[in-house]
Formats: C-alpha cells, sequence, structure tokens
C-alpha cells in the first residue's frame, strides 16, 4: 500500500480534517463522487444517468450503525428507493452495508432489515447487492448471504481482490450461481490479510473475474484500471460470452467518466455506483485514497476556492 493512501485514510480519523471537509468537502468537489445528501437528489441522478445510457447501484451512506432504530429507518430508506425505482421506470438497483442495517448490534437484526429490502426487491422486479466491508466482517457477511439466498435469488455479494481469501470464498459460493461483484478493495488493512502491492492485487482481481466467469452466475466486474478493461474485453471474446446478460462493468460516480462512456458507446453493460446521504465523509477519503487523480481533483477545488 502506498504512503499517500495510508495518509490519506488515516486523516479520515482525524477530527480537524473531518471537520473542515464537512463543512467545506462539497464545495470543494466531494458532490462529484456523491450524488448529495437527499433522495431527490439522488434520484436526479439517477435519471440522468439513464439518460447517458448508464444502470445505476444507488447506496445511502452509512455504516456501523449502532442504534437499532436508525437501521430500521436505513432498511425503509432502501425499500422506498426500490418502489422509487419502479414508479418511476428507473434502471436502478441497490447495494448495502450489513453494518448500516444492524449487523454490529445483532446479525438476526442485520438478517432481517436485509430480507426486508431484498424482498421489496423481489416485489419490484429487481435485485439488491450486499457490499463487502473490512476483512473482520467478511465471515459474518457471507454467513448472512448464504442465508438470504435460501429465500431469495435476487440477492448478490462483493469480494475483494486484496484479501488472501477470496479466490477460497468465491469457490465456496459458486455453487449458488452467485450475483457476485468483484473489487480490488477500498479499506486500510494489515499484510496478514492483504496483498501489499498493486500488482498482486491486480493479478488476483483477473483470477477471480476468470473464476466467476467461467462458471454459472453473474459477473460485475468493477474497476477503472484501463488494463483489466482491456484483459476483460478479450477474455469475453475468447470465451464467447454475451456483451449482455453474463456480466457487466460497474463504475464509480464521478470516476473514469470517459472510460464508462466508451463501454456504453461498444454496447456493454455498465452501471455507475451513485451514492448519497449525509454520512458522506468516510466515502469521500476512500475515494481520494484510491486514485492520485481524485485526491487531485479535490485540492484543486481546495486551493481555488474563494
Amino acid at each position: 500500500m502506498s504512503v499517500l493512501r495510508q495518509m490519506i485514510l488515516a486523516a479520515a480519523d482525524n477530527a480537524a480534517v473531518q471537520r473542515f471537509v464537512g463543512r467545506y468537502g462539497m464545495q470543494l468537489g466531494a458532490k462529484r463522487f456523491v450524488a448529495g445528501e437527499t433522495a431527490d437528489e439522488f434520484l436526479a441522478a439517477t435519471r440522468d444517468a439513464n439518460t447517458r445510457g448508464f444502470a445505476v447501484a444507488g447506496g445511502i451512506l452509512g455504516e456501523a450503525v449502532s442504534a437499532r432504530e436508525e437501521t430500521d429507518e436505513a432498511a425503509s430508506q432502501y425499500c422506498d428507493l426500490l418502489h422509487a425505482f419502479a414508479a418511476q421506470n428507473l434502471d436502478a438497483n441497490v447495494a448495502f452495508k450489513l453494518t448500516h442495517v444492524g449487523l454490529d448490534i445483532d446479525p438476526e437484526l442485520a438478517l432481517s432489515n436485509a430480507a426486508r429490502i431484498a424482498e421489496a426487491a423481489r416485489n419490484n422486479g429487481n435485485t439488491v447487492r450486499i457490499d463487502m466491508e473490512q476483512s473482520s466482517r467478511v465471515d459474518a457477511t457471507l454467513s448472512l448471504y448464504r442465508k438470504l439466498r435460501e429465500r431469495f435469488d435476487n440477492v448478490g455479494c462483493v469480494l475483494q481482490s486484496y484479501l488472501y481469501r477470496s479466490c477460497a470464498d468465491l469457490e465456496a459460493i459458486l455453487p449458488l450461481q452467485p450475483n457476485v461483484r468483484l473489487v480490488k478493495g477500498a479499506y486500510l488493512e494489515p499484510e496478514s490479510v492483504a496483498y501489499p502491492t498493486k500488482t498482486d492485487v491486480d493479478r488476483n482481481y483477473l483470477r477471480l473475474a476468470e473464476m466467476a466467469l467461467s462458471n454459472d452466475g453473474y459477473t460485475a466486474i468493477a474497476t477503472h484500471d484501463p488494463a483489466i478493461v482491456a484483459w476483460m474485453e478479450s477474455f469475453v471474446a475468447r470465451k464467447g460470452l454475451p456483451m449482455r446478460g453474463r456480466f457487466e462493468f460497474q463504475m464509480l460516480y464521478g470516476v473514469c467518466g470517459a472510460l464508462a462512456a466508451r463501454l456504453v458507446e461498444r454496447g456493454y453493460r455498465v452501471r455507475l455506483a451513485i451514492p448519497f446521504g449525509a454520512y458522506w465523509f468516510p466515502y469521500l477519503m476512500r475515494r481520494l485514497a484510491e486514485r492520485p487523480a481524485n485526491l487531485a481533483f479535490f485540492l484543486k477545488g481546495a486551493f481555488s476556492r474563494g
């Protein structure tokens, strides 16, 4: 892991940084990566994305919730979004963290809330995805995912290529013909559980992608890396996979817009992950840590302010 990334992620826990970014962040450029703080702002961004040919994955920013009332409210908000997607004929689904719906309070509470969201999605002919969090929560997340799959076939999960364990985790869920999103990983993890170099993370990503696409299910290739995109296009051509129906590309709102647009023009399905909500600071810091270009954009706004 680069020193710059470590510094940014460490700054995410600094109270002074939180106060400054919390006060000025939206003005300085956070809105490039976050649709806003309200559902109306998010739905407007979703309509715009659909108009440009993109599907959307909606996410309400929030994690590590400690009050039951907050978990119930989060689940209700996700259900409301799913109803809104159907009512407004939007090409969008939702992705949520289990800690946002109660995992740290009681796994059964998280399961109940997640099932409520999955049921709302099923009733509206839609899908949902459980996001993956820190390595310490992988076992609990995959356990709840398996329990949900006993009742719902419209629930997907996420695996992170920077974790050593992810290939084994994917192999274990392949019998479920999973809808799985592959990401590199954005949390600060020790070398004891995660690959420390980009080369190894990328190599493991390709290993996961090949494994997933060589088996039944649906695969979301979540990347902004042109090299991985090029590999994916070549692999799909060699395997004779259809450009739609077996996989999609996913990219973050505000990141690699030109690459995403080119993929849409070529006929691929591309989904933008568009987050919103008041709890946007940790999300922003992870986005800044991932790519120096993101940090440069944000700092340019900071120093040109006023």
